[in-house]
């Protein structure tokens, strides 16, 4: 397989991924780029092509990098507590969001404040 076609296939996976990992349907995500839900399908299954300019609005949407879907970044995947957490975070409302992101900013100081 050429590494363009593996790229596309890799790319197609991602966004897949993506959108079942902040449990999006793919007409949600039709409707924020302004495609027909039959696009996505297609993009999902790297048999469309996608331009830059959709490409940018699904990074957008799933609160990533153009980078990440295209594979080019070095971070290593989250774990999948992180992602739990991160998918139960995305169900709450901003306030009890911000609740819990001061609570994790306590634990990570109460950490380092602790004796090794």
């Amino acid at each position: 397989m050429s590494d363009k076609r593996s790229m596309k296939i890799n790319l197609s996976a991602r966004i897949k991924e993506e959108r079942e990992y902040l449990g999006l349907s793919q007409q949600q995500v039709a409707s924020h780029i302004g495609v027909p839900r039959s696009a996505i399908s297609l993009i999902e299954s790297g048999s469309r092509r996608i331009s830059a300019e959709e490409l940018s609005q699904l990074a957008e949407l799933f609160r990533t990098t153009t980078d990440r879907l295209l594979g080019r970044d070095d971070v290593a995947p989250d774990s999948e507590s992180v992602r739990a957490l991160a998918r139960a975070a995305a169900a709450l409302s901003a306030k009890d969001r911000e609740e819990v992101l001061r609570f994790a900013q306590f634990l990570r100081t109460r950490k380092s404040n602790q004796p090794a």
